[in-house]
């Protein structure tokens, strides 16, 4: 949570968008937390909300707390380090979509950057070649809509904030970003959108698929 920002979760119901005796998988709105924060005010979030409906679930990933779409969830301990693995040892796939300020170019691409904690401006990360952890993020425009691009990006790590700093370090922010972007206010949210995310079932390796469309 950046100082001086109120949190105000959405009152939206749950979405869950699969659900077997060893995972859920859920459309997260945007605007809320995935885990709690510090304090009590920033006790609601996406885990807690789910614990009231299955008390089990454990968790296995994160997205920020202005970023919509799929996530998974673990519902036994083996699921929980089945599918965890999976994110460690970038097995699991994530596909994001994603709008930006200005007409990225080329076509496709790849940002290669090591990231670090920003930490006289935290939570802001930023490129450190000297410190950073190896991040990578492949892009993809689908196309330009005026002043800005429609991309979908396709993250090989997952390290904090990877994708919004990506798009920065190449000019084009992510609209509605209050950490990253000049003039965040003017859009309604961050456009940032975990579309797809592919893995294997904790039992049997069966792969899954699992979905959702934006609504920008």
């Amino acid at each position: 949570m950046q100082p001086g920002f109120d949190y105000n979760p959405p009152d939206t119901p749950l979405d869950i968008l699969h659900e077997d005796a060893q995972l859920l998988a859920v459309n997260k709105p945007p605007g809320l937390l995935t885990v709690p924060g510090k304090g009590p005010e920033l006790r609601d979030c996406l885990i807690e909300r789910l614990r009231v409906v299955f008390p089990d679930v454990l968790l296995v990933h994160r997205l920020d707390r202005d970023t919509s779409g799929v996530m998974v969830f673990a519902l036994t301990p083996h699921a929980q380090r089945h599918l965890s693995r999976q994110f460690e040892r970038r097995h699991a796939k994530k596909t994001y979509l994603a709008r930006l300020s200005g007409r990225l170019e080329p076509k496709t691409g790849t940002v290669d950057l090591p990231l670090t904690v920003d930490w006289q401006n935290r939570p802001r990360q930023m490129v450190c070649h000297d410190m950073g952890r190896a991040a990578q993020t492949d892009w993809r425009v689908l196309h330009h809509e005026g002043d800005t691009t429609r991309v979908r990006l396709m993250p090989r790590t997952g390290r904090s904030h990877q994708l919004r700093v990506h798009m920065l370090a190449l000019g084009h922010p992510i609209l509605g970003d209050p950490l990253y972007a000049d003039g965040a206010a003017a859009h309604p949210r961050l456009m940032l959108h975990s579309e797809e995310l592919r893995l294997k079932h904790p039992e049997g390796g069966t792969a899954l698929k699992f979905r959702m469309k934006a609504d920008f």
